[in-house]
């Protein structure tokens, strides 16, 4: 690798079954902003790049709150064909979850709820020593996916 080249998290890819539906969730209550055009990707490089012989892919990305223009992005991508989701889990080998820094984690919360997500679990709040107070709990978006919740209050 050459000297001058340097590693850049570029994003982390979300399978959706309604990829409209879920990006619209997490630009109306996460803050993400679409970022680039539509994606409709399909033909003979997507069936040797992914394996699915005669599948397609359209999504976008969202470009994730708190980064600039530069920043990551959340890529949420349909599939044809999907297969079956399987019920989250924070135990499974993988990734298990996406984390967002809220002002309040409650109220943030409520609106994941009224927006069609669902509570995954209760709100804690964590003493971690050397770095102040961590309030989190984790929830789900419209079709499962877990998310944290998380604020810190820092000590003095």
């Amino acid at each position: 690798m050459p000297a001058n080249y340097t590693i850049r998290y570029a994003h982390t890819n979300l399978v959706a079954r309604d990829w409209r539906r879920l990006a619209e969730f997490y630009c109306e209550v996460l803050g993400c902003v679409a970022a680039g055009g539509e994606r409709d990707n399909r033909g003979p490089k997507f069936d040797v790049l992914t394996g699915i012989k005669g599948g397609s892919v359209r999504g976008r990305h969202l470009r994730l709150p708190g980064h600039g223009d530069g920043g990551p992005t959340l890529e949420i991508f349909q599939f044809d064909p999907n297969d079956p989701a399987l019920p989250p889990a924070l135990n499974r080998p993988g990734f298990a979850h996406i984390a967002f820094e809220v002002p309040d984690v409650e109220a943030k919360r409520r609106e994941v709820i009224a927006q069609g997500g669902r509570d995954y679990g209760e709100p804690v709040t964590l003493d971690i020593p050397g770095m102040g107070k961590l309030t989190l709990i984790y929830v789900c978006d419209p079709e499962g996916n877990i998310i944290e919740l998380q604020k810190w209050e820092k000590r003095p």
